[in-house]
Formats: structure tokens, sequence, C-alpha cells
């Protein structure tokens, strides 16, 4: 009887010993992100539409806010998959006249806090064809949505003598296209519905909108 116990108890007791000698093993940590590199005076972009690329030079010398910001929505990836939604075509003038815009559309998913608004009168910087101006509401809302000028619009840049504070601020000159000027003509000669948008935005959304497959900074 006792040695039936004894042998019964042995198993028990090397398995108290084994479970005693594992020790937990430690998880590592995972490494630090890889710093994003640094912005040189101007940073080159490739946006990567289904019309074809754009390469895009954004001049961080100059609007150093509204740049940082652009960058940090391309090294996020944020900008993978948006669209272009929108084209504004206008009847006068040599043509192409107007522009088209892309972004996040307001994704609340997608968005980094608004980026402080820097006017042309401060940047130097203007609305000429190919010009990239971020889209607001009031001075300082703007996030990431942006437009690509088709031609030159400087009536958006910032008008000090204006009694209008809308005019007085101006949009945000950032950067220009200096290659793919073909591709954004044909999203600007896109198909538009007739019926959806509202306000100024009406009879300009595109139909369907054109997706925009990575932006990544150029090497």
């Amino acid at each position: 009887m006792k040695r039936r116990f004894v042998l019964a108890a042995v198993p028990l007791i090397l398995l108290a010993l084994t479970g005693a000698a594992r020790k937990p093993v430690p998880r590592r940590a995972p490494p630090p992100p890889v710093p994003a590199a640094p912005l040189g005076d101007l940073v080159r972009v490739t946006m990567v539409t289904e019309l074809g690329p754009i390469e895009l030079e954004l001049d961080h010398a100059h609007a150093p806010l509204t740049v940082e910001n652009f960058v940090r929505y391309v090294d996020a990836r944020r900008f993978d998959g948006m669209t272009f939604y929108r084209a504004m075509r206008l009847a006068w003038g040599e043509q192409p006249n107007g522009l088209v815009q892309a972004g996040l559309q307001g994704d609340p998913r997608k968005l980094f806090k608004p980026v402080a608004h820097e006017p042309t009168t401060q940047t130097g910087l203007s609305h000429k064809a190919g010009a990239l101006s971020m889209a607001r509401l009031a001075p300082g809302t703007a996030t990431a949505d942006f437009s690509i000028m088709l031609s030159d619009l400087t009536g958006l840049d910032a008008d000090p003598k204006s009694d209008n504070a809308e005019l007085q601020a101006g949009y945000a000159v950032f950067g220009r296209v200096v290659s793919g000027m073909d591709v954004a003509r044909k999203i600007w000669d896109a198909p538009r519905s007739e019926t959806k948008g509202e306000g100024v935005m009406k009879g300009q959304l595109l139909d369907p909108p054109v997706k925009v497959l990575t932006v990544r900074r150029a090497p």
C-alpha cells in the first residue's frame, strides 16, 4: 500500500519540480520605429493614380508647416486609396481652366489635426498652373484635401487689400507638379455628375472618382 503511494507520488513531484524550474521567457520589445528621413528645402513625392503617375515637388523652404502636414499623411500611407473627386471647370479663358481636387474628404479615421494657415503673402508662392493648394473651410482648418491648378488662378492668392476676410487669407500653396500634368488633365476631363454635390460643388463631382493607388516620397 505504501509502495503504491510512493510510486504514484513520484511523477507528481517531478512535475512540480519541472514546473518550478521553468521561467517565463521575457518578450522582446518591438524595435523602435525607423525615423522618417529629414525634409530638405524641396521634397519630391510620387502620386500614382489609376490614370497614371503625377510627380510633386513640395516647397518646404517656403511653406514648411503645410509641407510637413502633407508629408505626414504620405509617410503614414493615409493617402493610399484616396480619390480625386472634384473637377472645377471654368468656361472662360484658355482651356483647360480650373482645378482638380483630391483628399480624404473629412474621414475622421485618417485625419490628423488641422495645419496652421500659411498665406501666399507669407510664402511668396502663387496659384499658377501646376501649383498645389490646400483645400479648407476657414483659415487654419486644412487637413488632407488639396487641389492642382490646371491654369493660373491667382485670385486664390491672399489679397491683403481686400475687405473680405476670406480673400485676405486666400489659400495656401505648398508646391507644384513637375511631371504628370497630362494625367491631371485626364482627371479634369473625366465624367462628372450633374446632380451630385451641394452649393459650388454641385456639378463638379467626378462620377466615378479617380482613385489614387499610392503616394510615396521619391528617392
